[in-house]
C-alpha cells in the first residue's frame, strides 16, 4: 500500500543527512517531535491505504510551524486537528501556508476527495532554519548543492517506491523553486510536465485580498 511505502520512505530520509552550512539547521520532525511519528502514520493510513497513484503537489521545504512539526506537508497542528480530526499535543499555532492550502482543499471537496488524488509534499523533504527563521534550500548555493542528492533520492523514491504519477507534477512556487525543479527535471526526467503555481505563503503575505482568485487558479490546475 502507498501508506506503508510513504511511511518507510520518510522514516529513512534522515538517517544519512548531507552536511550543510554550519549556520543552517535541519528541521527533523521525527527526531525533534517524536509524537509526529504516530501522527504521520495515522494520516497516511487514513488517506493512503490503497494503491491508487497520486499526483504530486510539491512545495519548497517544510517550515517550522507546519510540516516541520507534524511531518504532514502544509498542515499545521491546528489544521491537523480541526480539518483532519487528528488530535495532537503540539501548540495550535497557525501557519499562513496551511491556511491557504486548506482553503484550496475544502474548495476541492474536502480532505478525503483531495488526498485520494494528490500527495502534498516538498521538493526538499526536510526543512531548515537559520537564525531562528525558516530557510529555503535555494537561499544559498552551498546549501542547494549539498541537498541536491537528497532531493534526487526523495523524488526517485516517491515515484518508484510510493507509486506517484509521472505524467505531471504541480510545483508550488513560481520563482526559484520552479526554476530549480524544472532544471533538475530536464536532466533527470522525473515528470512529463511540471505546472508551477504561486506559493501559498506568497499569496497570503502579498495577495491576501485576492485569495479567492488564487484558490480558483489552484482548482483549475488541480482539475486538469
Amino acid at each position: 500500500m502507498i501508506s506503508t511505502a510513504l511511511f518507510q520512505h520518510f522514516q529513512n530520509i534522515d538517517q544519512n543527512l548531507p552536511l550543510i552550512p554550519p549556520e543552517v539547521e535541519w528541521l527533523l520532525p521525527f527526531q525533534e517531535h517524536p509524537a509526529s511519528v504516530p501522527i504521520f502514520q495515522t494520516f497516511l493510513e487514513r488517506f493512503y491505504a490503497d494503491d491508487t497513484p497520486r499526483t504530486l503537489v510539491l512545495g519548497i521545504n517544510p517550515g517550522r510551524f507546519g510540516g516541520g512539526i507534524t511531518n504532514v506537508a502544509f498542515t499545521d497542528p491546528l489544521r491537523l486537528e480541526q480539518e483532519l480530526g487528528i488530535v495532537n499535543p503540539f501548540p495550535k499555532k497557525p501557519e499562513l501556508s496551511a491556511q491557504f492550502i486548506y482553503a484550496v482543499i475544502n474548495a476541492f471537496g474536502g480532505p478525503g476527495v483531495f488526498y485520494e488524488r494528490f500527495f502534498l509534499n516538498s521538493v526538499c523533504p526536510l526543512g531548515f532554519v537559520k537564525q531562528g527563521k525558516n530557510y529555503n534550500y535555494y537561499d544559498e548555493k552551498q546549501l542547494q548543492t549539498a541537498v541536491t542528492p537528497l532531493i534526487k533520492t526523495h523524488l526517485t523514491a516517491l515515484i518508484k517506491n510510493c507509486g506517484m504519477r509521472t505524467d505531471r507534477c504541480i510545483c508550488l512556487g513560481e520563482g526559484k523553486n520552479a526554476h530549480f525543479f524544472q532544471e533538475l527535471n530536464a536532466k533527470e526526467g522525473y515528470f512529463k510536465e511540471i505546472i508551477p503555481l504561486p506559493h501559498p505563503r506568497f499569496v497570503m503575505q502579498y495577495k491576501r485580498k485576492l485569495m479567492e482568485e488564487y484558490v480558483e487558479r489552484y482548482l483549475e490546475a488541480l482539475g486538469g
